[in-house]
């Protein structure tokens, strides 16, 4: 498959974004969550193919089959990664569609990038636009969370990831909807990640602040929430985006935990079809 080769600062190096372009008409990118890759969309990209949309999913930089630099683990060059896709492809009327730390770089695109290019904007189960608690985000999670995950992650990161995907599915109350064999999988994507990219992550979905980025969206936008999620609170996050996003849509998805890509397929893929239609 295809990889976008780019060259960026740090000691010239060359970074290698891995992509897959599939199906034909409107172009709709899907950006993964962390700690996965653009393979945790398998049961999105039929139905939209189906659909009749041409389906480009990528692997984030220290993700999947991309290259694994020491830095760069920041939503600006992680958006300059995903604008220089677009532009590699030269694409316009694009729909962008961003799982929880993929909502980050909806965010931080249409800030820094604006709309031109783009159609539609959907955020799915979406950090976006604030998850840290401040005296003007109270709804945020406190800075001892993600100063825990980071914690976790140095000391015993595939400990760590273990246990974080059965929360991701809410497994226990699941087991009918997603099984064993699906949360090793996730697993095996999660343990092949770049350590560093996985730790400096945590730092990007959890501290910045996409609030400003977000009131520079002036296209038809739809967020996505399952009300069960207990790994991204929904009020700092889909909430309080729609709020900011004038004339956005919020869906929320009942009992559906973080991971409704997977426990709520049929119901997500549904939203999203209806939406961008």
């Amino acid at each position: 498959m295809p990889y976008l080769e780019k060259t960026t600062a740090q000691k010239a190096a060359d970074v290698d974004i891995y992509f897959e372009d599939h199906g034909s008409g409107q172009p709709i990118i899907l950006i993964h969550g962390w700690p996965l890759s653009g393979a945790m969309w398998e049961y999105q990209v039929p139905a939209l193919i189906d659909a009749g949309y041409r389906v480009i999913t990528y692997d984030r930089r220290g993700f999947g089959r991309s290259s694994r630099p020491y830095t760069g683990y920041d939503y600006n060059t992680m958006t300059e990664d995903l604008q220089d896709l677009i532009k590699k492809l030269d694409l316009q009327d694009v729909i962008l569609a961003g799982f929880s730390m993929g909502g980050g770089e909806l965010a931080q695109y249409a800030g820094t990038f604006g709309t031109s290019r783009v159609s539609k904007f959907i955020f799915i189960s979406s950090i976006a636009p604030y998850l840290l608690k401040t005296d003007d985000n109270p709804n945020g999670a406190p800075d001892e969370v993600f100063k825990g995950m980071e914690e976790n992650v140095r000391k015993d990161r595939a400990g760590f990831l273990k246990g974080f995907g059965e929360g991701f599915v809410n497994y226990e109350d699941n087991k009918n909807r997603v099984s064993k064999g699906q949360l090793d999988y996730n697993f095996n994507i999660a343990a092949n990640a770049s350590p560093k990219g996985t730790l400096d992550c945590i730092n990007a979905f959890g501290r910045t602040d996409l609030r400003k980025a977000l009131e520079k969206i002036d296209i038809p936008t739809l967020f996505i929430h399952g009300d069960a999620d207990n790994i991204v609170p929904v009020e700092p996050s889909s909430k309080q985006g729609h709020e900011i996003v004038k004339g956005s849509k919020l869906e929320m998805i009942k009992d559906a935990p973080h991971g409704l890509y997977l426990t709520h397929k049929e119901e997500l893929n549904k939203l999203i079809l209806d939406f961008i239609k």
